[in-house]
């Protein structure tokens, strides 16, 4: 990623260049990203391709202001963190299913930011943290989420991120590349056994709150709760477009929906 592909992709997520890599300046930075681009699997009902190299994703989340799931946008996240000037390692997460049994390797892509310490930096895993996380601290985190984080050692070496004293994920600490996460991006796009194959989503971060399209249901949560409603067929591309930036040419197809 080039200096102006940075500055363009700043532009996208509302920041400008930091003056200092600093934790505040990381702070702000994936507060921003998580308020500008949202976490959502279309190209996956889409029969779009994805594709993890540095131009697709700079194609998708800058060009086509698209947003994508963790192996994108954390993927994406880290190259610009790295050109602005903070030491970034990718690494590789097991979330946890019900009944706390972690899933496969690579289930989930996170970063470690260097600013004055270690940082868990995550901005593809929906609704999570607002805030970087200290990944040398053992202690309760609250965050502007409403959650309290914790980060705890894990047998291997690994590490468990607690949300609320239940976890979220378990994270390897031995730095990855974006290519080894290829093969799991794939599976978790193509299978049927994959979450995500099940149902178009689309979410986003907002000031008050949180936006999610699943299926054809939008939801609002926020300080007045949480309100649910059915969006009828012919209304789900302008919600796409005026909810979350998302402008598509076509309806994401539903597994089993007939037309």
């Amino acid at each position: 990623m080039d200096a102006s592909q940075a500055d363009a992709y700043l532009s996208r997520i509302g920041a400008v260049r930091p003056a200092v890599t600093d934790a505040a300046a990381l702070r702000e930075l994936q507060l921003r990203h998580l308020l500008a681009v949202p976490f959502e699997n279309l190209s996956i009902h889409l029969g779009e391709e994805i594709g993890l190299s540095e131009e697709a994703l700079l194609a998708k989340v800058v060009g086509a202001r698209r947003g994508g799931f963790c192996y994108e946008l954390n993927g994406l996240f880290g190259a610009l963190l790295k050109q602005l000037g903070y030491p970034v390692s990718l690494l590789a997460g097991r979330v946890f299913a019900e009944g706390g049994v972690p899933g496969p390797p690579f289930d989930h892509l996170a970063l470690r930011v260097e600013a004055s310490g270690p940082w868990l930096v995550d901005v593809g895993f929906g609704r999570f943290t607002h805030h970087p996380l200290r990944l040398d601290s053992r202690e309760d985190q609250p965050d502007p989420s409403g959650g309290v984080f914790r980060i705890v050692d894990a047998p291997g070496g690994d590490l468990d991120v607690l949300k609320d004293g239940e976890p979220e994920y378990r994270l390897e600490q031995r730095p990855r590349e974006l290519v080894d996460f290829e093969p799991t991006c794939w599976w978790q796009s193509t299978s049927p056994a994959s979450h995500f194959t099940r149902s178009p989503v689309c979410s986003l971060l907002t000031p008050t709150g949180r936006i999610t399209l699943s299926g054809a249901s939008f939801i609002t949560t926020g300080s007045g709760g949480r309100q649910e409603r059915d969006v009828p067929r012919d209304e789900l591309l302008t919600v796409y477009r005026e909810s979350f930036g998302v402008v598509l040419d076509r309806l994401p197809q539903v597994p089993g929906e007939s037309h």
